[in-house]
């Protein structure tokens, strides 16, 4: 079989979805590595984990070859003709137009519509940008992929579109997450990075929408033992944040990490005793999955997807009630049975996104369309 992708994202992002785009890929290849899967993209950007990735043998990037204008929206279509593919992935809410007048089935991969439900957080043009390209998508597209039930939700009740035609397909995290690092480099990337010996994590985009601002409120609440670690980029609302901790006089209390190799990511999750996700609304929630692999108790928020990520055993609470978050994060940290509980459970959980999995059900939703 012949698959095209989008890879705009694949060939040119470093982080989020390009590495769920780059991940995707990479383990259809090799699971099923007798297709062929072949990479659109108008340009690309030259880093060592895109190299790599275009280095598989089954994998080719694939450039225009009469200019990049209105490329992945129209023309790409005779290049995809072309190639002879069989079937198209959209792998982030947009497919070409008129696709659906050509031999090519194609899907589209809905990974949340945030931007409705929250639209206070996108500028204007974004927000009629995005809704206009992802919900032309979904109505010409043969099947739609959702990331969660909620995302999946989000479609039926704000696009109209027929349940039966969406799909759920979860995502996985790297796989780096799901191997414990030995001692010696726990060591090592402790001492890099001056983290304390107890810690809470949080990790994400400091933006309004992940409501770092209450777990800043909730650690008011929280032994002095425990510091509170943020790995993100800064946005402006970092200010915010920023005077909360000037208010509460937690400045000493709290360690902010940014442009972390990828690498040591695994490890600094492994090291914490707590990983909080206070967030109003995710999509999935891809930190929550690398969290559990690596052996974390996870508290989260009530609003989302979020429970579909954590699964029973991770503690949930409003991403109103900073009171609720420090009660449910010292209730963690004060049980050693209930962490080895939540531990234990939730790797247990955490098995139904293994990649393989995944994979299989991604395969199984092209060849129902040939």
């Amino acid at each position: 079989m012949k698959i095209g992708y989008d890879g705009k994202r694949a060939a040119n992002n470093l982080t989020g979805l390009g590495n769920y785009s780059r991940s995707l890929i990479e383990h259809l290849a090799h699971q099923f590595p007798q297709n062929q899967y072949l990479v659109y993209s108008p340009k690309v950007k030259q880093a060592k984990q895109i190299d790599t990735f275009f280095e598989k043998e089954n994998i080719e990037l694939k450039l225009p070859q009469n200019g990049a204008f209105l490329w992945r929206s129209l023309n790409i279509l005779k290049d995809l003709a072309k190639d002879e593919v069989q079937v198209y992935h959209g792998l982030s809410h947009e497919i070409p137009l008129a696709i659906q007048h050509t031999r090519i089935k194609s899907i589209v991969t809905i990974h949340d519509l945030i931007f409705l439900r929250f639209p206070q957080y996108y500028k204007f043009i974004d927000r009629i940008l995005y809704e206009w390209k992802s919900k032309s998508a979904c109505k010409r597209a043969n099947k739609i992929i959702a990331i969660s039930e909620k995302t999946k939700a989000d479609i039926v009740d704000l696009y109209g579109i027929h349940p039966e035609k969406i799909e759920v397909i979860y995502q996985s995290c790297d796989d780096s997450f799901k191997t414990l690092l030995p001692q010696e480099t726990l060591n090592r990337i402790r001492a890099t990075y001056k983290l304390p010996e107890k810690y809470i994590l949080n990790v994400g985009t400091i933006e309004e929408r992940k409501n770092l601002k209450l777990a800043v409120q909730a650690l008011k609440e929280i032994s002095d033992d425990f510091k509170l670690v943020v790995i993100g980029k800064q946005t402006t609302y970092f200010k915010t944040v920023e005077k909360e901790i000037d208010k509460l006089g937690l400045k000493n209390r709290i360690i902010f990490l940014k442009n972390i190799p990828f690498a040591d990511l695994p490890g600094i999750y492994q090291m914490a005793n707590v990983f909080v996700y206070p967030s109003f609304y995710e999509g999935f929630g891809i930190p929550i999955i690398e969290a559990l692999y690596c052996g974390v108790p996870v508290v989260a928020a009530t609003g989302s997807c979020l429970e579909e990520a954590g699964g029973p055993n991770s503690l949930y609470v409003s991403p109103h009630d900073a009171k609720g978050l420090a009660i449910a994060i010292n209730q963690v940290i004060e049980n050693p049975p209930l962490q080895k509980e939540m531990k234990e459970k939730g790797l247990e959980f955490v098995q139904k996104f293994n990649s393989s999995l995944v994979t299989q059900q991604l395969m199984d939703c092209y060849v129902t369309l040939l």
